[in-house]
């Protein structure tokens, strides 16, 4: 069930939780440059949640054992931290999430590493914080799930790329996951999806392609999901307050 913060409180918990959370994914991306391993981001994401007092909320879930989710050009999300070093010219993405005082907030973003410069590379990211910074703005009570999902996929597909069709933002306080699932893409009519009410804390996910849409899981760690064509793709993601006005929001990305 979506979870509504009614007190001043509640807001306050998840507000600290989503500061915190910003300055380690801040601290994180500062360690993404060439020759750098994956599972060193990793250690230093378990160290910098481990000095807030709070624990890695991707923990939680059962059977992932790692704080962070990281992926690499064609790796779209749960992507096992693994033994890379990252290159120039890598698309590197970022997920984590942090359970502080009884709530979680979790974030993603995505960036490249040039040289060589990559306009087409370039317009990719810039397409998708420009669908999160759109889709943020639908997320007032009296709205639709579907607003937000109509909107990101207005962006993403008008620029010629493809939305994740079986990956989705979701409500999010108590629990990581909960009601409701907001897609990326629009299915059927905005009135049959669910209603937006104040107090709602909801992670909007821009999860999408610059290829086709299809996907695959890893055969072996059996968590990566990646692009069934090799195309690189992208996430950007923030956990926000839903309110009558604009949003509150709980994490605000980096990058």
């Amino acid at each position: 069930m979506a979870i509504h913060l009614k007190s001043p409180s509640e807001i306050q918990l998840m507000k600290q939780g989503g500061r915190k959370l910003s300055l380690i994914l801040a601290d994180l991306f500062k360690m993404v440059e060439p020759g750098v391993n994956l599972l060193t981001i990793e250690k230093r994401a378990v160290q910098l949640i481990k000095e807030t007092g709070g624990e890695p909320a991707f923990q939680r879930v059962p059977g992932y054992n790692w704080a962070t989710c990281l992926n690499i050009n064609e790796e779209i999300v749960h992507g096992v931290p693994k033994d890379y070093q990252i290159k120039k010219g890598d698309v590197v993405n970022i997920d984590i999430g942090l359970y502080y005082r009884g709530f979680n907030t979790d974030m993603s973003g995505t960036i490249y590493l040039p040289p060589p410069q990559n306009k087409e590379v370039d317009c990719f990211l810039q397409t998708g914080r420009k669908a999160l910074e759109e889709a943020k703005k639908q997320a007032k009570a009296g709205n639709r799930v579907g607003h937000i999902s109509q909107k990101i996929q207005q962006i993403i597909e008008k620029a010629g790329y493809n939305c994740a069709r079986n990956l989705t933002g979701h409500g999010i306080g108590r629990e990581l996951h909960q009601e409701p699932m907001i897609p990326c893409w629009l299915k059927g009519s905005k009135e049959a999806t669910p209603l937006l009410k104040e107090g709602m804390a909801i992670a909007i996910e821009v999860i999408y392609t610059q290829g086709k849409k299809d996907l695959v899981v890893d055969s072996r760690d059996k968590w990566t999901i990646r692009t069934k064509d090799g195309k690189i793709s992208a996430v950007f993601e923030e956990t926000i307050i839903v309110t009558n006005k604009d949003p509150i929001v709980i994490t605000k990305l980096p990058i």
